[in-house]
């Protein structure tokens, strides 16, 4: 199985790719769809990051998308701005036929390090320890999309589990 990861963000939205092959984690490719620019129109910055979306998908060819929830920041425009900027992602995955999975940043990072307040930095230690990577993933927007999808495939272990147990 191969699960795509994203990180919405208006100027970076990461992304991260893993794939399962006999319960083993491999990182097929990670980075992130950048808009460069402050005079770029909103709409523009938003099909930058749904183009960019495609062609991660076209590229590795996902079966599953995870994404992270919008959180509430103090900043309300932020918030609603990184909203358009996830609706695109999602919107992107589902055109492209995968199935969209969500998940709160509390969440991740507790499937990641253990520890729902982590930081940024530990997520990435850990994302890099997991993957069995030689250096820490950058962009940060990348390393937190390796762990979003990294959090869908806990997830469905978890389940997987569960279900034998019954």
């Amino acid at each position: 199985m191969v699960i795509l990861g994203i990180d919405p963000g208006l100027s970076v939205t990461g992304y991260g790719v893993i794939e399962i092959v006999n319960q083993k984690v491999i990182c097929r490719g990670f980075g992130g769809i950048y808009n460069k620019g402050r005079k770029k129109e909103i709409a523009d910055k938003l099909q930058t990051i749904y183009d960019g979306v495609c062609q991660v998908i076209d590229e590795f060819h996902p079966q599953v998308c995870a994404i992270e929830e919008v959180f509430y920041h103090e900043n309300v425009n932020t918030a609603i701005v990184m909203g358009h900027a996830r609706g695109v992602a999602m919107v992107a995955a589902r055109k492209s036929g995968l199935e969209v999975f969500e998940y709160a940043a509390r969440e991740i990072k507790m499937s990641i390090v253990g520890f729902g307040a982590a930081s940024k930095h530990q997520v990435q230690a850990m994302v890099q320890s997991l993957l069995q990577m030689s250096q820490p993933p950058r962009p940060q927007d990348a390393a937190d999309a390796l762990a979003v999808a990294l959090c869908h495939y806990h997830r469905l272990k978890f389940h997987q589990l569960t279900r034998n147990m019954k």
